[in-house]
């Protein structure tokens, strides 16, 4: 418990500092997590002897997070992101010179990896940009504070109050009590953020809230089914007490691509 309470307390200062230090920061911080979460992804399918390509992967993810990140701060011609996919069709080239078993679950889970890590950071990394051309920390600032405030809830509405299963196959302990707990503490968060960030109305960040912790009670489900397809307890260890970055990020995975569609819909 200690383990856990200290790597919680330094990872919510350094995801504080990707904020609050500007753009450059933020785009290098979660170019990296991307990728690095990207590998874990990799490493996690070894274990049931996929043999997704990780050099590969990792180029395409850095080509797929380097454009959006890019575009702010160079605006370049879209036509130059169909170089991606010479690089991402190389996949089905290299597996011909393996011998796999199974060729195609390699080539499967070398693009799943980009379609569930890389995709939603690339989309929780627009949330900074969604207003306007200019960096804004708010909206991704409080989507993490809403999606902390969801789990927090969760967990201690479903420790005391907790009933009823909400999906007790892929995870047990999820309860409807719990999941209502985390509407409730996301809704108060979104109801703090906006006396601070009065250029959006408290409307839209309930609705963000809602969002937030619909989706991204959906993204730890995913992640839970495919630790249990896995047999795997944690996706890593980077993080000592939580496990890995996929386990902290599982519920961003699926919640960050709606909401930025949400917020995209509203303000465009």
């Amino acid at each position: 418990m200690k383990t856990r309470a200290i790597t919680a307390f330094f990872f919510a200062i350094v995801m504080l500092g990707s904020f609050f230090l500007g753009a450059e920061v933020f785009t290098i911080f979660y170019l990296s997590l991307s990728l690095a979460g990207l590998y874990e992804f990799y490493t996690l399918v070894n274990t049931a002897g996929i043999l997704p390509h990780k050099i590969l992967g990792i180029l395409t993810g850095f080509l797929m997070f380097g454009a959006v990140a890019a575009f702010p701060f160079f605006p370049f011609d879209t036509k130059y992101l169909l170089l991606g996919i010479p690089i991402a069709v190389s996949v089905f080239l290299f597996e011909l010179y393996r011998t796999a078993k199974n060729p195609f679950s390699n080539i499967a889970y070398t693009f799943l990896g980009l379609l569930f890590v890389v995709a939603p950071f690339c989309f929780f990394y627009a949330l900074g940009y969604v207003r306007d051309e200019a960096f804004n920390f708010h909206l991704p600032l409080a989507f993490m504070l809403m999606l902390w405030a969801s789990d927090t809830g969760a967990y201690l509405f479903g420790r005391k109050l907790g009933k009823t299963k909400l999906f007790e196959r892929h995870s047990p302990k999820k309860t409807w009590e719990g999941f209502a707990g985390g509407i409730l503490m996301s809704l108060v968060v979104a109801g703090i953020v906006s006396l601070f960030f009065t250029e959006i109305s408290i409307l839209i960040w309930a609705g963000m809230a809602v969002l937030i912790v619909s989706f991204g009670t959906l993204g730890d489900l995913v992640e839970s089914m495919l630790k249990r397809s896995l047999d795997v307890k944690d996706s890593g260890n980077l993080l000592p007490g939580h496990g890995g970055l996929l386990d902290r990020f599982d519920g961003l995975l699926v919640a960050a691509p709606i909401v930025y569609v949400y917020l995209y819909l509203i303000f465009h």
